[in-house]
């Protein structure tokens, strides 16, 4: 594994970038500020634009390191970012990691945090050299394991009671994809 840090991402539709401090108010706007998006997470819903403003700032120096991987989702179209997308766990020893996201509501089932999914799962084995990448999710939020089926990752189970967002105790559903499914799905779709 050699790390790389949050290198920009480019998609048909999205720039993946790091965090600037300037994205706060646009983070606020699109989805930190609203609690129908943050309800299955693990972190509360901002408070003020000056909330998500001192985040985006953490997350433009933290983005700095190289062991680092925090994403602004940015669609080509409107040039603010969206949503979220990072590395949330690492275990190096096994070149794993785990991914978290989160979008605003307005872009829920178009199929771009899918495409962002995507992305970064691509760059995190063919790049970094990761051998695992999982997610997990809330059993009460199909709709983002609904990402993770898209994006090519396995159904493997449910934790129960193992994590605590929002809504309180929960039961996460875990999804995770290898780095011999993922090279064997990309030369499957070169056919």
């Amino acid at each position: 594994m050699e790390h790389k840090g949050t290198k920009r991402i480019e998609t048909e539709r999205l720039l993946l970038r790091p965090f600037t401090p300037e994205d706060g108010p646009a983070m606020y706007k699109n989805w930190c500020g609203d609690p129908e998006v943050t309800k299955f997470l693990t972190w509360p819903t901002h408070a003020s634009p000056a909330v998500s403003s001192g985040l985006a700032a953490l997350w433009a120096e933290e983005s700095k390191m190289p062991n680092v991987y925090q994403w602004a989702i940015v669609p080509k179209a409107l040039n603010e970012p969206i949503g979220s997308l990072a590395v949330v766990h690492q275990r190096e020893e096994i070149s794993q990691c785990e991914l978290g996201y989160c979008i605003g509501k307005a872009w829920w089932g178009k199929g771009v945090m899918t495409e962002a999914v995507k992305a970064v799962i691509a760059y995190l084995i063919e790049e970094v050299g990761m051998n695992r990448v999982e997610a997990r999710h809330d059993v009460n939020n199909p709709g983002s394991g609904r990402v993770m089926q898209k994006a090519g990752m396995t159904f493997e189970g449910v934790l129960r009671q193992a994590s605590r967002n929002n809504t309180g105790l929960c039961d996460l559903a875990v999804y995770s994809i290898l780095a011999e499914e993922y090279r064997a799905q990309a030369e499957s779709q070169r056919f």
